[in-house]
């Protein structure tokens, strides 16, 4: 008696769509927290709004509301740490809990693929997200204000 021990065509490509797609969804959630998973387009706008929508609400999403699933990204909307201009220009400079620095060193920002923001950008954002989403902290900061916070520190040539 004789047994089919092969699996019918069809069946092999199933699997490999299968894994196929569970690889591009691994890999999505892995480099979630990567700002090489941002858009760079439009960062040469220095507007707070044209920053958040290019970078922040990928994460952060459209409203501030924040998300939860691959992983924990915090709402902006009505955040009371926020009347801290320091802690939000600090965040965006450094990072904080998985969320990368937006301010590395340009050269270390080309060789990784990281956005890098400049003062000027940090202030407009932080001040875009300060006065948006429920939040009304009216102090505006400036780039100067930023230039003068710790910034991430360059790497050494190896």
């Amino acid at each position: 008696m004789s047994r089919c021990t092969t699996m019918p065509r069809f069946a092999g490509f199933t699997i490999a769509g299968a894994l196929a797609a569970l690889a591009l969804f691994g890999m999505a959630a892995v480099r979630a927290d990567d700002s090489a998973f941002t858009s760079k387009a439009g960062l040469d706008a220095q507007s707070g709004s044209a920053i958040y929508g290019n970078i922040c609400q990928g994460c952060h999403m459209p409203q501030g509301q924040g998300a939860v699933g691959a992983g924990h990204y915090p709402a902006l909307a009505g955040d009371p740490k926020l009347i801290s201009w320091e802690y939000a220009a600090l965040t965006v400079l450094g990072g904080r809990n998985g969320m990368p620095s937006f301010a590395l060193p340009p050269n270390q920002a080309d060789e990784t693929r990281a956005v890098h923001l400049s003062d000027a950008q940090i202030a407009e954002v932080v001040n875009y997200v300060r006065q948006h989403f429920g939040n009304h902290y009216k102090q505006r900061i400036t780039a100067d204000q930023v230039a003068a916070l710790p910034h991430p520190a360059p790497e050494p040539a190896p």
